[in-house]
């Protein structure tokens, strides 16, 4: 999809403060408030925009632990992924989940606020997940980047 100047205008406003109003997205961009609408609701319709989400501060949740867990089922069937998919997105624990190609099967993402809540989670919920034939986890020491998205203004344009 072909994205024009003003679409990316739109855009980085929007990674930049998603609560801004129409009128002031429409001044910052150079359209009027109705034009500026009916280009958002384009992007929105096509999917460019998938949604819009608050950012919330796991430390201020008390969630101190981010980890990262590899897992490999015992199968790749489409009966096997599918599977093990419908139950990862059960799980309110996992925050990001990713079908890989390579040494393991799914990458996640799981956030906890101690080593004993992520204990509890490896056993009660990881661990019973369908198919699951090795869990792997690494343990983020420190946060240094975390976008939702690239700097759309890096791209070539």
């Amino acid at each position: 999809m072909k994205l024009d100047k003003i679409d990316l205008s739109i855009l980085i406003q929007l990674q930049q403060d998603a609560r801004i109003s129409n009128v002031d997205l429409a001044d910052r961009i150079g359209l009027s408030a109705s034009a500026c609408s009916r280009r958002l609701d384009h992007l929105e319709k096509r999917q460019i925009i998938e949604k819009y989400q608050a950012v919330i501060s796991n430390k201020a949740l008390g969630q101190t632990i981010t980890s990262i867990v590899h897992i490999t089922l015992d199968g790749q069937s489409e009966n096997h992924l599918r599977e093990f998919e419908l139950a990862v997105s059960s799980c309110p624990h996992i925050v990001a989940c990713f079908l890989m190609s390579g040494e393991c099967d799914y990458i996640v993402r799981v956030n906890a606020k101690d080593m004993s809540e992520f204990e509890h989670i490896h056993k009660n919920w990881l661990s019973v997940l369908p198919g699951v034939s090795r869990i792997q986890s690494s343990f983020a020491m420190r946060e240094v980047i975390n976008r939702a998205n690239i700097d759309i203004t890096s791209m070539d344009k």
